[in-house]
Protein backbone atom coordinates (compact mmCIF):
# COMPACT_ATOMS: atom_id res chain seq x y z
CA UNK A 1 0.00 0.00 0.00
CA UNK A 2 0.94 3.80 -1.13
CA UNK A 3 3.14 5.30 1.82
CA UNK A 4 0.28 8.13 3.29
CA UNK A 5 2.49 10.77 3.12
CA UNK A 6 2.48 9.98 -0.46
CA UNK A 7 -1.27 10.09 -1.22
CA UNK A 8 -1.55 12.60 0.81
CA UNK A 9 1.28 14.80 -1.43
CA UNK A 10 -0.60 13.58 -4.69
CA UNK A 11 -3.92 14.53 -3.14
CA UNK A 12 -3.18 18.27 -2.83
CA UNK A 13 -1.29 18.60 -6.14
CA UNK A 14 -4.69 16.86 -7.94
CA UNK A 15 -6.59 19.33 -6.20
CA UNK A 16 -4.85 22.12 -7.16
CA UNK A 17 -4.91 20.68 -10.89
CA UNK A 18 -8.53 20.74 -10.34
CA UNK A 19 -9.05 24.46 -9.73
CA UNK A 20 -6.77 24.88 -12.52
CA UNK A 21 -9.49 23.16 -15.45
CA UNK A 22 -12.30 25.06 -13.26
CA UNK A 23 -10.93 28.43 -13.64
CA UNK A 24 -10.09 27.48 -17.23
CA UNK A 25 -13.65 26.20 -18.09
CA UNK A 26 -15.31 29.34 -16.31
CA UNK A 27 -13.41 31.45 -19.17
CA UNK A 28 -13.51 29.21 -22.04
CA UNK A 29 -17.82 29.57 -20.89
CA UNK A 30 -17.74 32.84 -20.81
CA UNK A 31 -15.90 33.27 -24.24
CA UNK A 32 -18.30 30.95 -25.84
CA UNK A 33 -21.04 33.65 -25.28
CA UNK A 34 -18.65 36.78 -26.53
CA UNK A 35 -17.98 34.44 -29.45
CA UNK A 36 -21.29 33.60 -30.28
CA UNK A 37 -22.50 37.31 -30.48
CA UNK A 38 -19.91 38.21 -32.64
CA UNK A 39 -21.09 35.19 -35.11
CA UNK A 40 -24.26 36.65 -34.67
CA UNK A 41 -23.78 40.17 -35.39
CA UNK A 42 -21.81 39.11 -38.78
CA UNK A 43 -24.52 37.63 -40.28
CA UNK A 44 -26.72 40.62 -41.66
CA UNK A 45 -23.67 41.86 -43.56
CA UNK A 46 -22.87 38.27 -44.70
CA UNK A 47 -26.37 37.70 -45.90
CA UNK A 48 -26.51 41.39 -47.90
CA UNK A 49 -23.28 41.16 -49.72
CA UNK A 50 -24.27 37.32 -50.66
CA UNK A 51 -27.14 38.74 -52.12
CA UNK A 52 -25.51 41.28 -53.51
CA UNK A 53 -22.78 39.46 -55.22
CA UNK A 54 -25.79 36.84 -56.49
CA UNK A 55 -27.50 39.59 -58.23
CA UNK A 56 -24.01 41.18 -59.87
CA UNK A 57 -23.42 38.02 -60.82
CA UNK A 58 -26.54 37.63 -62.59
CA UNK A 59 -26.58 40.28 -64.38
CA UNK A 60 -22.99 40.37 -65.68
CA UNK A 61 -21.21 38.23 -68.19
CA UNK A 62 -19.73 35.82 -65.61
CA UNK A 63 -16.26 35.91 -66.83
CA UNK A 64 -14.75 37.44 -63.51
CA UNK A 65 -11.94 35.53 -62.86
CA UNK A 66 -12.56 35.02 -59.27
CA UNK A 67 -16.03 32.69 -60.25
CA UNK A 68 -14.67 31.28 -63.47
CA UNK A 69 -13.22 27.52 -62.90
CA UNK A 70 -9.71 27.39 -64.18
CA UNK A 71 -9.08 25.25 -67.28
CA UNK A 72 -5.86 23.74 -65.47
CA UNK A 73 -6.03 24.08 -61.75
CA UNK A 74 -2.53 22.97 -61.31
CA UNK A 75 -1.79 24.20 -57.78
CA UNK A 76 -4.36 24.80 -54.76
CA UNK A 77 -3.54 26.84 -51.31
CA UNK A 78 -5.32 25.18 -48.00
CA UNK A 79 -5.72 27.59 -45.22
CA UNK A 80 -5.53 26.07 -42.34
CA UNK A 81 -7.12 27.47 -39.33
CA UNK A 82 -6.06 25.99 -35.38
CA UNK A 83 -5.88 27.78 -32.20
CA UNK A 84 -3.06 29.68 -30.31
CA UNK A 85 -3.44 27.06 -27.34
CA UNK A 86 -4.28 23.78 -26.40
CA UNK A 87 -5.84 22.42 -23.41
CA UNK A 88 -9.13 21.97 -25.95
CA UNK A 89 -9.64 18.44 -26.52
CA UNK A 90 -9.79 16.97 -30.28
CA UNK A 91 -10.13 20.30 -31.44
CA UNK A 92 -6.90 20.78 -33.32
CA UNK A 93 -6.23 17.26 -34.31
CA UNK A 94 -9.89 16.92 -36.06
CA UNK A 95 -9.03 19.85 -38.15
CA UNK A 96 -5.49 18.39 -39.33
CA UNK A 97 -7.19 15.21 -40.08
CA UNK A 98 -9.66 17.07 -42.44
CA UNK A 99 -6.84 18.58 -43.99
CA UNK A 100 -4.81 15.70 -44.55
CA UNK A 101 -8.58 14.46 -46.13
CA UNK A 102 -8.55 17.67 -48.55
CA UNK A 103 -4.87 17.37 -49.19
CA UNK A 104 -4.95 13.72 -50.13
CA UNK A 105 -7.98 14.66 -52.93
CA UNK A 106 -6.31 16.79 -54.32
CA UNK A 107 -2.92 15.52 -54.32
CA UNK A 108 -4.72 12.74 -56.60
CA UNK A 109 -6.61 15.23 -58.59
CA UNK A 110 -2.49 16.09 -60.06
CA UNK A 111 -2.51 19.33 -58.13
CA UNK A 112 0.31 20.89 -56.30
CA UNK A 113 -0.98 21.65 -52.54
CA UNK A 114 0.48 24.85 -50.51
CA UNK A 115 -0.03 24.72 -46.82
CA UNK A 116 -1.16 28.27 -45.30
CA UNK A 117 -1.40 28.05 -41.13
CA UNK A 118 -2.94 30.43 -38.64
CA UNK A 119 -2.60 29.67 -35.03
CA UNK A 120 0.58 28.40 -32.95
CA UNK A 121 -0.83 24.95 -32.80
CA UNK A 122 -1.08 24.40 -36.25
CA UNK A 123 2.45 25.78 -36.83
CA UNK A 124 3.99 23.40 -34.13
CA UNK A 125 2.28 20.82 -35.67
CA UNK A 126 3.89 20.88 -39.14
CA UNK A 127 7.12 21.89 -38.24
CA UNK A 128 7.70 18.77 -35.71
CA UNK A 129 6.76 16.78 -39.00
CA UNK A 130 8.62 18.70 -41.33
CA UNK A 131 6.10 19.77 -43.24
CA UNK A 132 6.98 22.66 -45.87
CA UNK A 133 4.36 25.47 -44.71
CA UNK A 134 4.36 28.65 -46.78
CA UNK A 135 2.96 31.61 -44.37
CA UNK A 136 1.96 31.41 -40.93
CA UNK A 137 0.08 33.86 -38.51
CA UNK A 138 -1.06 33.34 -34.95
CA UNK A 139 -2.34 35.56 -31.98
CA UNK A 140 -5.57 35.87 -32.23
CA UNK A 141 -7.46 32.70 -32.66
CA UNK A 142 -10.14 33.64 -29.55
CA UNK A 143 -10.29 36.76 -30.51
CA UNK A 144 -10.18 37.42 -34.00
CA UNK A 145 -10.11 40.75 -35.41
CA UNK A 146 -10.17 41.62 -39.32
CA UNK A 147 -7.28 43.84 -39.05
CA UNK A 148 -5.11 41.30 -37.47
CA UNK A 149 -6.24 38.95 -40.81
CA UNK A 150 -5.47 41.80 -43.32
CA UNK A 151 -2.03 39.85 -44.34
CA UNK A 152 -3.63 36.84 -44.91
CA UNK A 153 -6.82 37.56 -46.58
CA UNK A 154 -4.88 39.95 -49.52
CA UNK A 155 -2.05 37.49 -50.21
CA UNK A 156 -5.00 34.94 -50.48
CA UNK A 157 -6.97 36.48 -52.94
CA UNK A 158 -3.49 38.50 -54.71
CA UNK A 159 -1.99 34.78 -55.21
CA UNK A 160 -5.54 33.12 -56.25
CA UNK A 161 -5.43 36.35 -58.80
CA UNK A 162 -2.18 36.01 -60.23
CA UNK A 163 -2.86 32.33 -61.06
CA UNK A 164 -0.20 29.59 -60.47
CA UNK A 165 1.75 30.84 -64.10
CA UNK A 166 2.44 34.41 -61.93
CA UNK A 167 3.95 35.18 -58.99
CA UNK A 168 3.22 38.30 -56.44
CA UNK A 169 4.69 40.59 -53.77
CA UNK A 170 5.09 38.51 -50.74
CA UNK A 171 3.01 40.22 -47.28
CA UNK A 172 3.83 39.86 -43.65
CA UNK A 173 3.70 36.13 -42.66
CA UNK A 174 4.43 34.52 -46.29
CA UNK A 175 7.57 32.54 -46.04
CA UNK A 176 9.96 33.41 -48.87
CA UNK A 177 13.38 34.92 -49.33
CA UNK A 178 14.12 38.57 -49.21
CA UNK A 179 13.00 40.25 -52.23
CA UNK A 180 11.64 37.19 -54.08
CA UNK A 181 8.26 36.93 -55.20
CA UNK A 182 5.81 34.03 -54.15
CA UNK A 183 4.17 31.82 -56.63
CA UNK A 184 0.25 32.32 -57.04
CA UNK A 185 -2.71 29.65 -56.84
CA UNK A 186 -5.53 28.35 -59.25
CA UNK A 187 -7.69 27.64 -56.17
CA UNK A 188 -7.65 28.65 -52.49
CA UNK A 189 -9.39 26.07 -49.37
CA UNK A 190 -10.22 26.57 -46.24
CA UNK A 191 -10.76 23.82 -42.72
CA UNK A 192 -11.81 25.62 -40.03
CA UNK A 193 -14.10 24.37 -37.19
CA UNK A 194 -17.88 25.12 -37.11
CA UNK A 195 -19.33 25.93 -34.25
CA UNK A 196 -22.99 23.77 -33.96
CA UNK A 197 -23.87 23.86 -29.97
CA UNK A 198 -21.84 24.21 -26.83
CA UNK A 199 -21.41 19.83 -27.35
CA UNK A 200 -20.77 20.15 -30.58
CA UNK A 201 -18.13 20.98 -33.12
CA UNK A 202 -17.35 19.65 -36.60
CA UNK A 203 -14.25 20.62 -38.73
CA UNK A 204 -15.11 21.35 -42.73
CA UNK A 205 -13.26 21.93 -45.60
CA UNK A 206 -14.68 24.77 -48.01
CA UNK A 207 -13.69 26.48 -51.21
CA UNK A 208 -13.32 30.11 -51.27
CA UNK A 209 -11.74 30.46 -54.70
CA UNK A 210 -12.98 30.59 -56.98
CA UNK A 211 -16.21 31.69 -56.07
CA UNK A 212 -19.26 28.83 -56.62
CA UNK A 213 -22.06 31.07 -57.75
CA UNK A 214 -25.85 30.11 -57.35
CA UNK A 215 -28.49 31.94 -59.18
CA UNK A 216 -31.94 30.91 -58.07
CA UNK A 217 -35.04 32.67 -60.14
CA UNK A 218 -38.25 32.58 -58.34
CA UNK A 219 -41.18 32.23 -60.82
CA UNK A 220 -44.40 33.73 -59.80
CA UNK A 221 -47.87 32.00 -60.76
CA UNK A 222 -51.07 34.39 -61.44
CA UNK A 223 -53.34 34.69 -58.71
CA UNK A 224 -52.64 33.47 -54.95
CA UNK A 225 -48.48 33.24 -55.61
CA UNK A 226 -49.00 37.30 -56.04
CA UNK A 227 -50.27 37.58 -52.82
CA UNK A 228 -48.60 35.25 -50.58
CA UNK A 229 -44.92 35.35 -48.96
CA UNK A 230 -43.39 34.51 -52.08
CA UNK A 231 -44.08 37.91 -53.85
CA UNK A 232 -41.84 38.93 -50.93
CA UNK A 233 -38.94 37.11 -51.84
CA UNK A 234 -38.88 37.69 -56.03
CA UNK A 235 -35.89 39.78 -57.14
CA UNK A 236 -36.84 43.28 -59.06
CA UNK A 237 -34.60 44.52 -62.12
CA UNK A 238 -32.10 46.44 -60.74
CA UNK A 239 -29.90 49.06 -62.84
CA UNK A 240 -26.22 49.05 -61.37
CA UNK A 241 -23.88 51.98 -61.41
CA UNK A 242 -21.55 51.86 -62.01
CA UNK A 243 -21.95 48.40 -64.01
CA UNK A 244 -22.19 45.07 -62.62
CA UNK A 245 -18.50 43.64 -64.00
CA UNK A 246 -16.91 47.41 -62.06
CA UNK A 247 -18.76 46.27 -58.85
CA UNK A 248 -17.74 43.14 -58.93
CA UNK A 249 -13.96 43.92 -58.96
CA UNK A 250 -15.17 45.78 -55.96
CA UNK A 251 -17.04 43.62 -54.33
CA UNK A 252 -15.75 39.92 -54.61
CA UNK A 253 -12.43 40.49 -52.77
CA UNK A 254 -14.70 41.56 -49.82
CA UNK A 255 -16.84 38.84 -50.00
CA UNK A 256 -13.72 36.18 -49.97
CA UNK A 257 -12.37 38.44 -47.14
CA UNK A 258 -15.88 38.17 -45.54
CA UNK A 259 -15.78 34.13 -45.66
CA UNK A 260 -12.49 34.36 -44.15
CA UNK A 261 -13.11 36.43 -41.42
CA UNK A 262 -16.48 34.18 -40.79
CA UNK A 263 -14.77 30.94 -40.52
CA UNK A 264 -12.16 32.43 -38.21
CA UNK A 265 -15.37 33.94 -35.96
CA UNK A 266 -16.90 30.20 -36.04
CA UNK A 267 -13.59 28.66 -35.34
CA UNK A 268 -12.91 31.00 -32.33
CA UNK A 269 -16.42 30.05 -30.69
CA UNK A 270 -15.51 26.28 -31.23
CA UNK A 271 -12.35 26.18 -30.16
CA UNK A 272 -13.48 28.02 -26.84
CA UNK A 273 -16.92 25.59 -26.87
CA UNK A 274 -14.40 22.43 -26.82
CA UNK A 275 -11.72 23.94 -24.26
CA UNK A 276 -14.87 24.26 -21.89
CA UNK A 277 -16.00 20.46 -23.01
CA UNK A 278 -12.52 18.96 -21.82
CA UNK A 279 -11.95 21.48 -19.19
CA UNK A 280 -15.05 20.26 -17.73
CA UNK A 281 -13.67 16.20 -18.08
CA UNK A 282 -10.48 16.91 -16.74
CA UNK A 283 -12.30 18.55 -13.61
CA UNK A 284 -14.81 16.09 -13.37
CA UNK A 285 -11.70 13.27 -13.48
CA UNK A 286 -9.94 15.17 -10.69
CA UNK A 287 -12.81 14.86 -8.46
CA UNK A 288 -12.90 11.42 -8.71
CA UNK A 289 -9.67 10.84 -8.51
CA UNK A 290 -9.48 12.76 -5.29
CA UNK A 291 -12.03 10.55 -4.20
CA UNK A 292 -10.25 6.93 -4.45
CA UNK A 293 -6.86 8.63 -3.69
CA UNK A 294 -9.06 9.79 -0.77
CA UNK A 295 -10.50 6.20 0.04
CA UNK A 296 -6.78 4.42 -0.44
CA UNK A 297 -5.53 7.08 2.01
CA UNK A 298 -8.41 6.67 4.86
CA UNK A 299 -7.35 2.73 4.53
CA UNK A 300 -3.70 3.36 4.71
CA UNK A 301 -4.64 5.24 7.69
CA UNK A 302 -6.77 2.67 9.00
CA UNK A 303 -4.15 0.52 8.36
CA UNK A 304 -1.72 2.35 10.54
CA UNK A 305 -3.60 2.57 13.32
CA UNK A 306 -4.04 -0.83 13.47
CA UNK A 307 -0.79 -1.70 13.51
CA UNK A 308 0.26 1.05 16.08
CA UNK A 309 -2.64 -0.66 18.30
CA UNK A 310 -1.57 -4.41 17.61
CA UNK A 311 2.13 -2.79 18.74
CA UNK A 312 0.48 -1.69 21.93
CA UNK A 313 -0.81 -4.29 22.86
CA UNK A 314 1.67 -6.83 22.14
CA UNK A 315 3.99 -4.45 23.87
CA UNK A 316 1.47 -4.43 26.88
CA UNK A 317 1.74 -8.52 26.84
CA UNK A 318 4.98 -8.81 26.51
CA UNK A 319 5.51 -6.63 30.04
CA UNK A 320 2.98 -8.73 31.83
CA UNK A 321 4.71 -12.11 31.10
CA UNK A 322 7.43 -10.76 32.23
CA UNK A 323 5.98 -9.21 35.16
CA UNK A 324 4.82 -12.26 35.80
CA UNK A 325 7.60 -14.87 35.38
CA UNK A 326 9.73 -12.38 38.05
Amino acid sequence: MANLRELRTRIKSVNSTKKITKAQELIATSRITKAQARVDAAQPYADEITRVVQRLASASSLDHKMLQEPQNADRAAILVVSSDRGMCGGYNNNVFKKTAELRKRLENEGKEVVLYVSGNKGISYYSFRGEKVAGTWSGYSQDPEYRAIHDLRHHLIEGFLAGSGSAVEPREGVNADQGNQVQGFDEVHIVYTEFESMLSQTAKAHRLLPIETVIEEEKLELGEDMVSDKADNVSAEVDFEPDPDTLLDALLPQYVSRGIFAAMLESAASESAARRTAMSAATDNATDLVKQLSRVANQARQAQITQEITEIVGGASALADSGESD
